[in-house]
C-alpha cells in the first residue's frame, strides 16, 4: 500500500520502533553515530548560504533526531513524517527544552500541494524507502523557495554496500533491525544527480558518511562507496 512516495509498509516498520528511537544503542544506532556529522555537514552549508537564521524542513524525520540537532544550532526546524508514532515520539522528546522546532504528521506532497516553502528542505536516510524517488523528489523540489537548499542522504548501490550496509549492518552485526533496507532500492550517486536534473534541481556538493569500526563512529570523507550526504540547489 502507498500513498504518493509513501509506502505503508515502510511506515509501519518505522513506527514499530518509535519507543526506543532515541536510544544510542537500540535499532536506530546507526543513525545515531551519524547524525552529529551529518548535521554538522548540512549546517556548514545552511550558514554559507543564509547565515544563523533559516527555516529547514526535514521530510522523513522520524522521532527527530536531526531536526533536534538542527534546531540546536539555532534554526527553526519543521519535522515532518507520515508515521503517527514517530512524530509522538519525537515531540515527547522535544517537550521542554525550548527549541525553535515543530511536528507534524503527513507527507511531502500534501504540504507541497498547501504551498508550503522553505529555504532549506532535508530528506536524510530516506530516498531509499519511497514508493517513487523521482516523484518524491519532485515534491522536495516544490517546497524550495527561491535560492533555496535541498539536502539529501542515501547509499550508494554497490557491491560493497551490498556486504557491508545490508548484510554486515543487519545480519552481521545487528547494527539495524533485518529488513530494514532493499539493497535494490540503493542510489547511485549519479542516479541521484539525474534524478535531481529531472526535478530541475543540480547536486552543487557531494560527501561520503563512513563507518570506522575501530571509532565505532561515522565521519565526512571522501568515500562515496556506502553512505553518502549531498546538497542540491534549483536550476
Amino acid at each position: 500500500m502507498s500513498q504518493g512516495s509513501v509506502i505503508g509498509e515502510e511506515i509501519a516498520r518505522f513506527d514499530a520502533l518509535a519507543a526506543s528511537w532515541w536510544d544510542p544503542l537500540g535499532p536506530m544506532q546507526p543513525l545515531h553515530m551519524m547524525n552529529l556529522p551529518r548535521a554538522a555537514w548540512v549546517a556548514e552549508r545552511v550558514r554559507r548560504h543564509f547565515g544563523d537564521v533559516a527555516t529547514i524542513l526535514d521530510v522523513g524525520c522520524g522521532a527527530g533526531l536531526l531536526a533536534e540537532a538542527l534546531a540546536r544550532e539555532g534554526f527553526a526546524v519543521t519535522g515532518l513524517d507520515a508515521g503517527a508514532e514517530v512524530i509522538a515520539a519525537a515531540q515527547d522528546h522535544a517537550q521542554g527544552q525550548g527549541l525553535n522546532l515543530t511536528y507534524r504528521q503527513g507527507t511531502a506532497e500534501v504540504l507541497a500541494a498547501e504551498g508550503g516553502k522553505f529555504q532549506v528542505v532535508t530528506a536524510l536516510e530516506i530516498i531509499e524507502h519511497v514508493a517513487d524517488p523521482a516523484a518524491f523528489l519532485g515534491s522536495l523540489r516544490a517546497l524550495l523557495a527561491p535560492g533555496a537548499l535541498l539536502f539529501l542522504s542515501t547509499i550508494n548501490r554497490t557491491p560493497k554496500s551490498y556486504v557491508v550496509a545490508k548484510i554486515g549492518a543487519e545480519y552481521v552485526l545487528r547494527l539495524l533491525p533485518a529488513g530494514t533496507h532493499d539493497w535494490k532500492k540503493f542510489i547511485k550517486p549519479e542516479e541521484l544527480g539525474w534524478l535531481c536534473r529531472e526535478a530541475g534541481l543540480r547536486l552543487t556538493d557531494t560527501a561520503g558518511l563512513s563507518y570506522s569500526p575501530l571509532a565505532r563512529g561515522f565521519a565526512v570523507s571522501r568515500d562515496l562507496s556506502i553512505n553518502y550526504i549531498a546538497m542540491a540547489m534549483v536550476e
